[in-house]
């Protein structure tokens, strides 16, 4: 990676105006998983700029959240019509690599569902004088960065929980490619917080510590760590993990890492593999991993798929049409979490 300049009275300047925005806080700007893998309907509707708000009537804003590694831009989805006695869901969806906030929400169209299905969507956003390539630092444990964007992403959180009718036992965390591995790096480390955790691509937390290690465990020649125990009761939220067998940039095995590792945590036993699929999307094989009847890990790997967001948007990068709908598989099982544990 080339070394990069700053430019300290540019960082300053910088700064000084994220923290006048922030004082501002926000502001407004514009049925199981089988069911995920069923043929979209066909678009009839013209296409939208990926810089325009959402098509229906809802908000889409942008605010900032303030912590200790500094101010983080985010974008925000709230459905239409929310009551004042409503407390809605929360789905936080981390980018991968060369991405940004909006970029996700156009591949992944998952502000549609949040719309029909009744939840807030918080896209964190990257910033660039943190990684030019716009990644989250996932892998810089051993620096304390990657604990650092943890802490601001969770700033993030607080702040919409604060300001917006979210209810705090039903928030779920999903990501792409570095993205994942900053959720499954939160997951680890306030556990309590998320019913779910979804990995689209990802690499599980203690593979890398470094971008030397994090190169070697894209590859899939680097092994996870044992995660530390944990406190009396305290459980690692639901774990799904989507992974492409033709993903060239985070080897396959990288997602059977992941749960391997969420399973020796919760003592968790394989279910046999059952292969699904609907139309000609991916077929996509399925292995449930249980503890006494409680769901720890659901690992999908998708037969053909590359590092891209399966049945994202076809006309955005890093996304794949061909594949069963992860957005759908997402928030499905997100929702049986919630579900689980209101009973």
């Amino acid at each position: 990676m080339p070394k990069r300049i700053r430019n300290p009275l540019l960082s300053r300047s910088f700064q000084r105006t994220l923290t006048d925005m922030t004082r501002t806080a926000m502001r407004a700007g514009s049925k199981a998983m089988t069911q995920a893998f069923r043929p979209r309907r066909p678009a009839s509707a013209k296409k939208t700029a990926v810089k325009t708000a959402p098509s229906f009537s809802a908000q889409w804003s942008t605010g900032f959240a303030a912590g200790a590694a500094g101010a983080l831009r985010y974008r925000l989805f709230k459905p239409a019509g929310v009551r004042r006695s409503e407390r809605l869901p929360l789905l936080v969806m981390l980018h991968g690599c060369g991405q940004d906030a909006q970029a996700l929400a156009a591949s992944t169209r998952m502000n549609q569902i949040a719309a029909r299905e009744r939840f807030l969507v918080l896209y964190p956003e990257q910033n660039r004088l943190s990684n030019m390539q716009g990644c989250w630092n996932w892998h810089q444990t051993r620096s304390g960065k990657a604990q650092g964007e943890a802490g601001a992403i969770a700033a993030a959180i607080d702040q919409i929980c604060l300001t917006q009718p979210v209810d705090p036992a039903r928030i779920a965390l999903a990501g792409l490619s570095a993205g994942a591995g900053m959720a499954a790096l939160m997951a680890t480390r306030c556990p309590e917080r998320f019913r779910a955790i979804a990995m689209h691509s990802g690499i599980a937390p203690g593979v890398a510590h470094s971008s030397a290690t994090a190169l070697t465990a894209m590859r899939g020649r680097r092994v996870a760590a044992p995660l530390a125990p944990m406190a009396a009761g305290v459980h690692l939220p639901a774990l799904l993990v989507i992974q492409g067998s033709a993903d060239h940039l985070i080897a396959p095995s990288n997602g059977v890492e992941a749960v391997r590792l969420w399973a020796a945590q919760e003592g968790a036993k394989a279910g046999l593999p059952r292969t699904v699929q609907r139309g000609a999307r991916y077929p996509a094989n399925i292995t449930d991993y249980r503890s006494a009847g409680r769901l720890v890990a659901t690992l999908c790997e998708i037969v053909g798929l590359g590092h891209a967001w399966s049945g994202g948007t076809g006309s955005q990068t890093y996304s794949d049409p061909k594949g069963p709908d992860a957005s759908r598989m997402i928030w499905a099982f997100a929702a049986r979490q919630f579900a689980n544990a209101a009973v």
